[in-house]
């Protein structure tokens, strides 16, 4: 085994990488309005999409089938092998394909594309090279052709599938955005994930509603005190309706601390901020987070449609909640 230099080695790897975002960049210059037609293609499909490729380009079609169906497209991978031996079951009329192929020639891929023309199932061809028979086939063609693979003697498909695999995700990308794909539908299909926790969690889910730290505008301090140091720092101020008028904060007594020591008798509503932040029930957990950052704040009231307090929720509980 020959022994090669670490300095050399990293630079072998950076001239594959470099290699691959040439070629990247290369295909993104040729782009045109075929990529348009692809979108609208798989925009107005009324069944799902079925990729499929051979050998490497069959590795990048399955993960290009999984990225087009947690962003709201239904996809499924679908051998061109195996379809043939009863799997083409799953392909309707209603259905759009893309296929994968470097060379556009590849005996085991054309099974497939005759069953797909027999259903009037159209093609969108990711391929290699523009003029093959697959891309005769084809409704839509978009050249992933690159002038060298990464590995040396083009032993294994390296720069070729880098290519396929980013167009996939651009029409898959182009199509979400097409479709009006939101985060929170994207938090619908992953509910295991950390991002759903953050897109799904609302302040009600996390927000404190019995025992809340209250009182009237006219209590004296000293009851204010107390609450300040029994419920983290946050008192609330609320008319004898239960709307919120303002609240008192540790930061607040510690300010009228600075000015008189006899502060016990006066009310809390002469030392309350009136106009402080709230949030709502609905509100996204991770958008209460982001205020209290914001603004250097430990809790938030919560209110109603109107000024009603129905709870108080704490940035500790938000976080551990996994907010943010």
């Amino acid at each position: 085994m020959s022994r090669t230099e670490p300095t050399d080695l990293v630079e072998r790897g950076r001239q594959v990488l470099a290699l691959e975002a040439a070629a990247i960049r290369g295909v993104a210059e040729r782009l045109g309005p075929r990529v348009a037609a692809a979108v609208r293609l798989l925009a107005g499909a009324r069944g799902r999409l079925i990729v499929s490729g051979v050998g490497k380009s069959g590795l990048i079609a399955r993960k290009i089938a999984a990225t087009f169906t947690s962003t709201g497209t239904p996809a499924s991978f679908l051998h061109p092998v195996d379809s043939l031996h009863g799997d083409l079951g799953i392909v309707s009329r209603d259905d759009v394909a893309i296929l994968l192929s470097k060379s556009g020639a590849s005996d085991d891929l054309f099974g497939l594309v005759m069953q797909l023309k027999r259903l009037d199932v159209p093609i969108i061809a990711i391929v290699g090279a523009a003029d093959s028979l697959l891309a005769r086939q084809a409704q839509v063609v978009l050249d992933a052709g690159v002038t060298e693979e990464a590995c040396p003697e083009t032993l294994a498909p390296t720069t070729s599938t880098t290519v396929a695999l980013a167009l996939g995700d651009a029409l898959a990308v182009t199509l979400l955005e097409q479709k009006g794909f939101r985060r929170e539908d994207f938090a619908a299909f992953h509910p295991d994930g950390l991002l759903p926790r953050k897109l799904l969690l609302r302040v009600a889910d996390v927000m404190l509603t019995q025992d809340l730290p209250l009182l009237l505008p006219d209590r004296p301090m000293r009851e204010c005190v107390v609450l300040l140091a029994e419920k983290r720092g946050t008192v609330a101020v609320a008319d004898r309706n239960g709307s919120l008028v303002g609240v008192v904060t540790a930061g607040d007594l510690t300010r009228l601390m600075e000015k008189t020591d006899r502060f016990l008798d006066i009310p809390v509503g002469e030392v309350m901020t009136r106009t402080p932040k709230t949030t709502s029930p609905g509100e996204i957990a991770g958008a209460a987070v982001r205020l209290m950052e914001q603004h250097g704040i430990m809790a938030l009231p919560v209110l109603d449609g109107g000024r009603k307090l129905v709870g108080m929720v704490h940035l500790h509980d938000l976080m551990k909640a996994g907010a943010a």
